[in-house]
């Protein structure tokens, strides 16, 4: 589904990314992961569109997304959420859904017309985003007012309202406590069991072990590891990268 090929970015004289190349298939959990300042969220904004690349490509279902604008990337088919939480915060939970809604050109009718009218399809969605989120009670707070986890939820809320088929998750568990966490992991698997594709960024490994199929591993910005979970934690490379020994 996503192909990252030869993927690279340099600021100036630091190479963020380098060289990464990349294969998700459709329906998998994939994480990437990898100490901090070794590329994870660079590599997440050159897929969004945020940084134009130095070289390489990005593939989505066949299609070059190459350099190509933050609102294209979205109607191509992905989402995102962010490391530091960037939600609408004087707009309520239910206005935060459905401005993400209609940043796609899905519709055939106008907006006006399909949020007014007689078609109920956008705001059902709206409403079962509210439940999954865990939200349902809350859709009329404005979002700064939510609890960190709450507005952490929003967020991914936000991100499927647009319908992706491919989400990315930018370190989702910062700040989380061990129940919020076990909650994510549990939203991450629902997703993927309803077909979505998942690409994981974190630190927090038990979440990371628990949910992903394949693990991509980063440091200075090049791909040093690449499997399943059970060989990742075996790997001297990883072990090097987080502990500064393999026999650590």
């Amino acid at each position: 589904m996503l192909e990252l090929r030869n993927l690279s970015k340099h600021f100036g004289g630091v190479r963020a990314v380098e060289e990464l190349s990349l294969t998700i298939g459709q329906g998998e959990i994939f994480g990437l992961i990898g100490p901090n300042g070794s590329g994870k969220s660079t590599t997440v904004n050159l897929i969004c569109g945020v940084f134009p690349t130095t070289s390489g490509a990005v593939v989505f279902e066949g299609r070059d997304l190459t350099d190509a604008p933050s609102h294209r990337v979205v109607a191509a088919g992905i989402g995102r959420t962010f490391q530091n939480i960037r939600l609408f915060g004087d707009l309520t939970v239910w206005q935060n859904l459905w401005v993400a809604q209609n940043s796609v050109k899905e519709r055939e009718t106008g907006w006006l017309t399909r949020w007014l009218g007689g078609e109920r399809r956008g705001r059902d969605y709206a409403e079962e985003l509210l439940k999954f989120a865990g939200l349902s009670d809350r859709s009329g707070e404005l979002a700064r007012n939510l609890a960190f986890g709450e507005q952490r939820r929003l967020e991914m809320a936000r991100a499927l309202a647009a319908r992706p088929k491919l989400l990315l998750l930018d370190e989702p568990a910062a700040g989380m406590n061990a129940e919020e966490i076990r909650q994510l992991a549990t939203r991450i698997r629902a997703l993927r069991e309803h077909g979505m594709t998942i690409l994981l960024v974190e630190h927090v490994m038990e979440l990371v072990m628990g949910v992903t199929d394949r693990i991509a591993v980063l440091n200075f910005g090049q791909k040093i590891a690449e499997g399943e979970p059970a060989e990742i934690r075996q790997d001297p490379a990883v072990r090097t990268a987080y502990l500064g020994t393999a026999d650590a």
